[in-house]
């Protein structure tokens, strides 16, 4: 019986700590409820439906938050997070002894903004932004056609998390200044 008092009392305390040690999720958002109008990026490449590719994944994020709501009606909005793909690139890395392309990095190009649409800020903006993954050109075109599309899957999901991220970054530094006192 002393035993399980001892667990009890170590969960407690562990709960307790844990609590109370400021650890917070850094992907969900609680802070004023905001509306982010966010057009479709445009697409200055020839890849088809990027553009779409990427708004569902950052949609996927952005629905994280119950704070946060998007939307397609730009008067309906407090924020506008806009972007570009300037370009994407496929070119040869690496080569096998035969002068055989082994490796391939996609490359991808994009440069976003985000304003604040009732006071005209811009709270972040990003104008040239890299994204890259290397693929296996090794077997057949399908496999290597699969892995050019991982890989391009991959780098949107990377970029969707960091712009989810980085937006949220940018709306808590937005509260935390709004609450400070004036003259500060």
């Amino acid at each position: 019986m002393r035993l399980l008092n001892h667990k009890v009392l170590i969960l407690f305390l562990l709960t307790a700590f844990l609590g109370g040690c400021g650890y917070y999720f850094p992907q969900v958002y609680n802070g004023p409820s905001r509306t982010i109008y966010m057009p479709n990026w445009k697409n200055r490449t020839s890849e088809l439906d990027l553009n779409a590719k990427i708004y569902q994944s950052l949609s996927r994020w952005f629905q994280k938050s119950k704070s946060l709501h998007m939307t397609k009606n730009r008067n309906a909005a407090d924020l506008i997070l806009a972007g570009e793909i300037m370009y994407i690139d496929l070119p040869s890395i690496s080569w096998s002894g035969n002068a055989r392309t082994t490796e391939v990095r996609v490359r991808l190009g994009v440069r976003y903004i985000l304003k604040d649409l009732k006071s005209g800020d811009v709270l972040w903006e990003v104008p040239n932004e890299l994204w890259t993954e290397n693929y296996s050109t090794e077997g057949g075109s399908a496999v290597i056609a699969d892995r050019e599309r991982e890989a391009l899957k991959k780098i949107i999901s990377d970029l969707s998390e960091q712009v989810y991220l980085g937006t949220l970054n940018k709306l808590r530094a937005k509260d935390i200044k709004a609450k400070a006192p004036a003259g500060r």
